[in-house]
């Protein structure tokens, strides 16, 4: 079975990294919400961080198809945005 010529691509849906992102998100911005001061700066952060975490994985599953350089890249950044968060939340 021939993969033509740009291979399949996307499926971030049923990544477990992706799955586990948007559990992420969506807790940073609930904890955010419930723990912090609605005018305190890091909210914006971290809910950018969690935000970019898991849309880099979506990005990084969608170009995987044409660039394998720019899928681990885009992986490697959105590592980046949840190491950053991980910080945040220490």
């Amino acid at each position: 079975m021939s993969e033509g010529f740009i291979p399949s691509h996307g499926g971030y849906e049923n990544l477990l990294s992706y799955k586990k992102a948007k559990i992420v998100y969506r807790g940073t911005v609930h904890f955010c919400k419930r723990f912090l001061d609605k005018y305190d700066r890091n909210i914006g952060q971290m809910e950018q961080a969690a935000r970019s975490g898991k849309q880099n994985i979506v990005e990084g599953c969608q170009v995987s198809g044409t660039s394998k350089e720019g899928e681990i890249k885009l992986i490697g950044v959105a590592r980046g945005s949840l190491e950053e968060l991980l910080e945040d939340y220490k």
